[in-house]
């Protein structure tokens, strides 16, 4: 178990639920000796990635595919691999 600002994660680049927050999820992110808590996702919408044509929209509406997409450090990266 890692603590950081309080909050518990299980480990690094692993997100959680965050209920009662602003955001959906959080996930204490790691790159080399860089560490960020990044958090993402409206708590009011539901995810409905099963239905291919709505995945297909997100994940160009974001952007997942570009290099700047592949930052573990960015909520995009997060989102779009949940996706």
């Amino acid at each position: 178990m890692i603590t950081y600002r309080g909050e518990r994660f299980s480990g690094y680049n692993k997100p959680k639920r965050t209920p009662g927050k602003r955001k959906k999820f959080a996930v204490l992110a790691k790159v080399g000796k860089k560490v960020k808590l990044i958090r993402y996702g409206d708590p009011n919408m539901r995810i409905k990635k099963s239905n291919p044509a709505r995945r297909k929209s997100f994940r160009a509406r974001h952007k997942c595919d570009t290099p700047a997409g592949k930052n573990k450090l960015t909520a995009r990266y997060w989102s779009c691999k949940q996706w």
